[in-house]
Order: structure tokens, then sequence, then C-alpha cells
């Protein structure tokens, strides 16, 4: 963790000048904003602190609690009172002197911004520098701020960032050359290639009349991923068309750019409430740079902050370029917070809109497929496959998933197609071999080859327990009765509550006389609830006469002879 912020739930819980809890009044919207703040609950969190703030109004643990929670739910501005009253009460805070910096450059005071660094006001260790540089760029104070960059970019582990945000300064103010020079790598060694980047150079290559070049550097670098945003830029580059630089356009941009690189570095790497707290300061200083909102709307789905995830997607318009990647954003968000057909009917609309886009209708046979509705994925993953206008490699999972719905609703030739499809595009992957592995385990058919699919599998997946639970399963099948056990052990102690492992087991057990176990693993496959009522039913059948009886019933080979794999 940064030293830049105090985890939330450590902020509500452990911070001094913690509220008297005798006080009447304050006590139930402290505790529930101290509960709200540990689910990362920020709108309730904010509420609670606020009426919190109303019977204690100077206590400066409620002030911090309450800015987090304000920035949290990506209203900066309501953060900005509280950070005020922390600081006039002498109260030091980073996350109150980060919001108020950012509100001094949002306002365009950069010498109050410069003499507030002055004075031991911080925007946390790891921006102190670029922020100081790019109010510098601010005041137009380019020599003193170039020499700051390179301050940041002379510090260990910090070289990228200077060299890069020198860079957007210089192409900020007009100096393309000097800008290109650092991103090709001729003055100072080559950058790191980001998507921020590549955007970032293509632009002043165009601004150098070198649009070929631009266009040869998003090839190299993009590739054919779709990306709107670069695609987009491709088409006007190519028409011959002069792209202005809008990166950054002043120090403003500069500074909420500073924040969202930081925030992209620490994403994934550091508490998320500091990543999230980067992330919202750049939506405030450029609301109309989307990658800051995208950003924030992803850390708040991995909090499980569904609906403010939603409400942050929705803020990137229409005709925005990065609009269609925030709209599948947004529905995978929905599907998340329960409301399946909402986003389904959402994947629908967008489809009409891009009928193109193989992604849009690989995500709605998803949908679908997990709503069981498989007749309909399978349908939708027929147009995300006919989108494509040549095979691919990548392609391999949208055979994958076709198979799987297809094998669903009993389309047994289309399925194994698919299957074997799929593998041909990327042999031995392990998901599939283990699907059109067990698949003919459960048709009783191919045995021979599905072991060996699925000894492929484990070898590639040896921690996986569905896998190692269909080998298992694959040499009972087999007959290979004793072998069985070790692995269907295995598999149980890696999915120790599956109904479906624990099922296998038993039978396992059983056919190795160990009954007494086999019925114990009944009886919790039972307890974890099978899928189906069917299956349900024949563990019980199971436990009331045993599996050979069952077996017989079924009309399926008794335990004692052993498969041949014909």
């Amino acid at each position: 963790m940064t030293a830049f912020l105090r985890p939330f739930v450590l902020a509500a819980a452990l911070a001094t000048g913690a509220p008297a809890m005798a006080e009447d009044g304050l006590a139930g919207p402290y505790l529930a904003g101290r509960l709200a703040s540990l689910e990362y609950d920020y709108s309730a969190a904010a509420e609670y602190f606020a009426r919190a703030l109303g019977h204690d109004p100077d206590n400066t643990s409620l002030l911090e609690n309450a800015l987090i929670s304000e920035i949290g739910r990506g209203d900066v501005a309501a953060a900005i009172e509280p950070a005020a009253r922390l600081s006039d009460l002498g109260q030091k805070s980073q996350i109150a002197d980060l919001v108020l910096l950012t509100e001094l450059v949002r306002a365009g005071d950069y010498a109050g911004a410069l003499a507030a660094l002055d004075k031991g006001k911080s925007a946390g260790v790891l921006v102190d520098g670029l922020f100081r540089a790019w109010v510098q760029v601010g005041l137009g104070q380019m020599s003193e701020a170039t020499a700051s960059f390179d301050a940041v970019a002379g510090a260990a582990g910090s070289r990228a960032f200077g060299l890069y945000h020198k860079a957007l300064a210089l192409a900020s103010v007009g100096d393309y050359e000097g800008a290109d020079k650092i991103f090709s790598g001729e003055s100072e060694g080559p950058l790191r290639a980001t998507r921020r980047g590549i955007l970032a150079h293509a632009q002043i290559l165009s601004q150098l009349e070198r649009n070929p070049a631009a266009v040869e550097l998003i090839d190299k670098v993009i590739g054919d991923a779709k990306d709107p945003v670069f695609e987009a830029l491709r088409a006007e580059l190519q028409a011959g068309k002069p792209v202005p630089f809008s990166v950054v356009n002043d120090a403003r941009e500069g500074i909420a750019e500073v924040f969202f690189t930081v925030a992209a570095a620490l994403n994934g790497e550091s508490q998320t409430l500091d990543t999230l707290a980067y992330a919202r300061m750049a939506e405030y200083l450029a609301p109309k740079e989307t990658d800051a909102t995208l950003l924030s709307a992803s850390i708040l789905e991995a909090q499980g902050q569904h609906a403010l995830a939603i409400e942050t997607y929705d803020r990137i318009p229409r005709e925005d370029p990065a609009f269609l990647s925030a709209e599948l954003g947004r529905i995978d968000a929905l599907v998340a917070d329960g409301r399946q057909d909402t986003a389904i009917e959402a994947l629908r609309q967008l489809a009409r809109a891009y009928p193109n886009r193989a992604d849009v209708w690989g995500q709605l046979g998803d949908t679908l497929r997990r709503q069981e509705r498989y007749t309909e994925a399978a349908e939708a993953y027929d147009k995300a496959l006919a989108s494509f206008a040549k095979e691919d490699p990548g392609q391999w999972v949208l055979y994958y998933t076709r198979g799987i719905a297809r094998e669903r609703i009993k389309n047994w030739p289309g399925a194994e197609a698919d299957f074997r499809k799929a593998l041909a595009l990327r042999p031995d992957q392990p998901a599939v071999l283990n699907y059109l592995g067990y698949s003919y385990l459960e048709r009783k058919e191919n045995f021979d080859e599905a072991l060996m699919m699925i000894e492929k599998a484990a070898a590639e997946r040896p921690d996986d327990g569905a896998i190692v639970d269909s080998l298992g399963w694959a040499l009972y099948s087999l007959g290979r009765y004793e072998e069985a056990v070790g692995r269907m052990e295995q598999a149980i102690e890696l999915m120790p509550v599956d109904p479906v492992v624990n099922d296998h087991l038993g039978d396992v057990y059983w056919a190795v006389g160990r009954k007494l176990e086999a019925e114990f693993q009944w009886k919790r496959a039972l307890s974890f609830g099978p899928d189906t009522e069917e299956e349900a039913a024949r563990i019980r059948r199971k436990l009331e006469v045993g599996l050979d009886a069952v077996l017989k019933e079924e009309g399926a080979e008794p335990l004692a002879v052993t498969k041949n794999g014909n």
C-alpha cells in the first residue's frame, strides 16, 4: 500500500478522534457508516457520516471518512468542504491535501497549488514531483518544469513516468519534435508502449505530417485488436487528415493524466481505494477523458459496487469512441448486480447498433448461456462467428462456447464439430479437452480417446478440480477403479463441496468395496444440492439399494465388467 492514504476501513475504525459512542444521536450513524465503509458502500457511508457530522462537526475522523466516501461515490466537489475543514483544524491528512490541491488546479490557481506544495501539502509520494512539474507548466515556467520532469525521470523506479509526462508537456506547448524524440527513443531510449502513449505518439506524428508513420505505429502495437478509439484514429490518419494532439491540452489535463497514470499503475497491485481516489481525481479534472471513467468503473466492479459502476459507465456519451467499451462494461455490471434481463436487452440493442462486432454477439451468447437459454445463445454465437472475415486462433473460444450451448440442446453432432474446431485452432486447450473428453464419457463412447484428452488437460492444469474429477471419472469408466480412487480423492480436496465430485467419489469408493465411505460421500453430495432433482433422486436411490442395483435398473453394465473402449 502506498503512503497516500489509509485503507477506508481503518480510517473508519481506528483513526484518532473517533466519536464518543455515548453521545445521543451519534452512535447509530457512525456505526452504520463504519459498516458501510467495511463493504466499500460509498454512497451509504457518505450519508451516514454526514449525519454523524451533524452531531459532531469538528470530529477529524468523521471528516476524513466523509471526504473519502464522497470521493468513492464520485462526488469530489462534495469532498472539498470536509477536506478544507480538516485543514482548518490543523489535521494532517494526505487525502484532504489531495482534494484541496486538485481543486486549486481545477480552478486554474497554479500559483496557489505551487505555494501549497511548498508549504507541505502532498498529493501523494508517487505524484508530487509530476504534480509540481505540471503546475510549473501551467505557470508558463517551462525551464523549471523540464527540470522537474527530469528529476522524476532520474529517480529510482520512475524513469518511464517522468519521460512520458515530459513528452506530453512538450507536445502540449507545441514542441512535437521534442515529444517525438522521447516517444521514439531517439533522445532517452524507448518508452514501454502503453495504450495512452501510443495514442499520444500517433497524434504527435500526425502533427509532424507523418501520418503513414502513425498508422504503422498503430498497426505494430495495436494490430487487429478491436479498439474503437484506434479504429477511428486510424481511419482519419489513412484519409490524410491532420489529427490534433488532444491527449493533454493544458496543465490541468496534464495533472489529470498524472492521476490516471498512477491509478493505472497501481490497479491490482495496491489498495483499491488508493487507485480509485486517483482515478476519481482524474475524472474530476478532465471529465471528457473516458479512460479514467472506465478505470473507476472497473475498480468499483472489483469492489462489488455494481450500482455505482453502472452509474459511472453511464457518464460516457453515446457519441464517444469509448462508448462501446463502456456499454459492455455496464452490461457486465448489470449481470453481476443480478439484472440479467436488463443486460440481455441492452446487449440485443447493442448488437443491432453494431451488427458486425463479434465481441458484442459473443457477450450476448455468454449471458444467454449462463441463463440456460441455450438455443438463443447458440444463435448469438453463430452471429459472432459469421462476423469474422478470416479465421483466427482466437476464435477457439467462440467455437467452444457454442459447442457447450449445442451440447445442452442435444445437438451432439454440432457440438462435437465445434469442440473439434476449437482444438484445431488451439491444440491441447485444457478446457476444451476436458469438456469433450467428459462428454464422451457421459455418452459412453470413445473411452480411450476421452482418457487421453483428459490426461492432457490434467497435465496442463493439475490444480483444476473439475479436470481432476474428469480424469478420475475416466479411469472409473474404463474399469480402472483402484487408479480412480487417488484421482477422485485429489479432486475432492480441490472441490470439497461440489455435489458432482462427492457423488463421483462415492461411486468410486463403492466400486472398490468401500461401501460405508461411498454412502457417506453420497450423503454429502445430497447436502450440497445437486443441480437437478433427477440427479438428487439417483443419489437417494443409490443410498437405498446400492450402486450395483441402480446400474442394473438403468440397464447399464455391471461394475465387474471392465470397459475396453469399444
